[in-house]
């Protein structure tokens, strides 16, 4: 056992197995256009272009629409902020799904895959995109780090004469009309065209529901006779733990024609043989914020066009490894680890820990 001495850092504990390094150093999630992938990006790029128009080069790198290249262009925060969103949203997918047999696969070609067809996992690629966008811009503005924005102004606060506006709140006004303008709108005719915009929009919304109102008592002995607040956006891990929800209840939805208008609507499916209720159906018409799909997702137990399989993937025995191998059982490996611990904060500035010796097991999927 051997003593050491460790500064004081934040970590932020994503859970077994994940880090920043679990994610493969040259991909990235690119799925903020609603139509096709944008390109391979790099995690660790650190661009030489600091002067000047050097952003431009960035923004061309991410191969955006023309209006979606302009608006990169034009503010030279926009495109560092896209990249943090594409990176953060990759984290998320990659944490919510570590569990499961899917488990947010972003390599190049199962990546591509999977946006052409119409999963439930394409709903949630969709959603996180837009809400890690959305996200990322608000704070973005708050930060100072954008030049058409700045910090939330938010009039319509409650209660206004009690309160003395202070702080700097994150922009979700000024992040939402971005985001909406830069992913654009699309044909109405289309179904796959419209659940991809209704799933962009859910991510939004979900975003805009867990906005929060931070205040700060100001007054003789904390009287709290005056109050300065802001508006915060919640962590975007709680938003990812959210829409992995509503992943989980996503609904398969078909294209239907409205017999009094004769537009068409989306529609819930039925089981075979089930018969509807009398009435204008309103159990059928799927709420704003549930991720909608338009067809049944692959096992993604064995290879595939849009993952690599299940098999050599790590489990934990009593858990997840009936389902992550799927059936086909696990094997049992014995290995030892040193981490550290029994960890002590010593004055002022170092945490001191012990190194610890032992032996665990690790389950992988069998073939």
């Amino acid at each position: 056992v051997i003593s050491e001495k460790k500064e004081m850092k934040e970590n932020v504990n994503l859970g077994p197995e994940f880090s920043l390094t679990t994610l493969p150093p040259m991909h990235v999630i690119d799925l903020l256009t609603g139509n096709e992938p944008l390109s391979i990006l790099p995690l660790s790029s650190q661009p030489d272009e600091r002067a000047g128009k050097a952003h431009y080069k960035l923004c061309d790198r991410l191969k955006l629409e023309k209006k979606q290249r302009r608006m990169c262009r034009r503010d030279p925060g926009v495109a560092e902020t896209l990249m943090e969103a594409i990176s953060m949203s990759a984290l998320e997918c990659q944490y919510q799904f570590r569990f499961e047999r899917w488990n947010c696969t972003l390599e190049g070609r199962y990546r591509a895959n999977i946006l052409k067809r119409g999963f439930k996992e394409t709903a949630f690629l969709y959603a996180i995109s837009s809400a890690g966008l959305t996200h990322a811009m608000a704070k973005a503005c708050s930060a100072g780090r954008m030049e058409r924005c700045t910090c939330d102004e938010a009039p319509d606060l409650e209660n206004r004469k009690a309160w003395q506006w202070g702080g700097c709140g994150d922009n979700l006004k000024y992040s939402n009309k971005f985001v909406k303008d830069f992913l654009g709108k699309r044909s109405n005719k289309d179904l796959r065209a419209r659940i991809d915009m209704h799933n962009n929009n859910v991510g939004i919304k979900v975003i805009k529901a867990g906005v929060e109102t931070t205040c700060k008592c100001h007054g003789v002995s904390g009287s709290c006779t005056v109050q300065t607040c802001w508006r915060q956006l919640a962590p975007f891990h709680e938003i990812g733990k959210q829409l992995k929800q509503r992943y989980e209840t996503s609904i398969r939805v078909v294209s239907s024609t409205n017999e009094a208008t004769g537009e068409g609507e989306i529609s819930q499916t039925r089981s075979q043989g089930q018969q509807p209720p009398p009435g204008p159906r309103p159990d059928l018409i799927p709420r704003t914020l549930d991720l909608l799909h338009i067809e049944d997702s692959p096992s993604f137990c064995r290879p595939s066009k849009y993952s690599a399989g299940t098999m050599a993937r790590k489990c934990y025995k009593d858990k997840n490894c009936e389902a992550i191998c799927c059936g086909r059982g696990h094997n049992t490996q014995s290995r030892v680890v040193t981490r550290p611990c029994q960890c002590q904060v010593r004055w002022c500035c170092y945490v001191e820990c012990k190194q610890c010796t032992q032996r665990e097991e690790v389950y992988t999927c069998k073939g």
